[in-house]
């Protein structure tokens, strides 16, 4: 663990970098919580929570941008939490056997979601008809079930899923992501801190370089392009996902 710290102090920085910037950090964190001799449940358990108090502040941020849907919530968030439990408690019960072999196609899944997730969302918004009230809350569970299991590029989902039912204004779009995304991870962080799968060590030091990178990023925000990062995040996810397909398969 001490020869590890630095490691795991740069990751939780750069994780929080790219989260506060364009997304994607679960590619860096996980993978590399494997490497550092974690398994993969735990080190995805882990994952979830280390990053979940930046979600909370990047969700307590957008307050405002949800005005225009706040009656709409209670029922989205109680679906949000039905799927991020039944997501966490499928990933408990698939067992490290089952899920070190699905690991290299979730990863790949994810980092193609991040890469052409701006054409998805434009295109979904073009070709889609907008949808009713169920549809929306269906689309959700499925991604909050996702979420609870896997986390990376969950935001992706949610945002493809309200622009299919008909959600045009980004900032709103953005700000119902970030709140619903909190109930996700904190209902399945919570299911896994109760069954012990957590490694806290781990977790607490990843939490302290993300709240250190979210505050960074944020900063570097303002100068430094967006696509730059996503590239970085893009390859560190096709590297990662090719790394895990030869590992698991090979």
């Amino acid at each position: 663990m001490i020869s590890e710290l630095p490691l795991l102090v740069a990751v939780g920085i750069f994780a929080g970098i790219c989260n506060a910037m364009v997304g994607g950090g679960t590619l860096f964190t996980f993978p590399v919580l494997i490497a550092a001799g974690l398994s993969p449940i735990i080190a995805n358990t882990t994952t979830t929570v280390a990053l979940l108090p930046g979600t909370i502040t990047s969700a307590f941020a957008c307050l405002p941008q949800l005005a225009t849907v706040r009656e709409h919530l209670g029922s989205r968030v109680f679906v949000a939490l039905a799927g991020g439990f039944a997501g966490a408690a499928l990933l408990l019960w698939s067992g490290n056997t089952v899920f070190f072999y699905v690991v290299p196609w979730l990863l790949g899944a994810a980092t193609l979601l991040f890469t052409f997730s701006r054409h998805l969302v434009a295109t979904v918004r073009e070709t889609q008809k907008p949808r009713g009230a169920w549809q929306l809350l269906t689309m959700e569970f499925g991604s909050a079930v996702y979420g609870g299991y896997f986390g990376a590029a969950i935001g992706i989902l949610l945002i493809a899923s309200m622009a299919i039912g008909g959600q045009n204004d980004m900032q709103s779009i953005n700000a119902q992501r970030n709140f619903l995304v909190v109930f996700i991870n904190g209902i399945a962080a919570v299911v896994f801190v109760l069954r012990g799968m957590v490694n806290w060590p781990v977790a607490l030091v990843v939490m302290a370089g993300a709240i250190a990178g979210g505050y960074l990023g944020a900063r570097l925000a303002k100068y430094l392009p967006n696509s730059w990062m996503r590239r970085v995040v893009t390859a560190a996810g096709a590297f990662f996902s090719f790394y895990y397909f030869v590992k698991a398969y090979g």
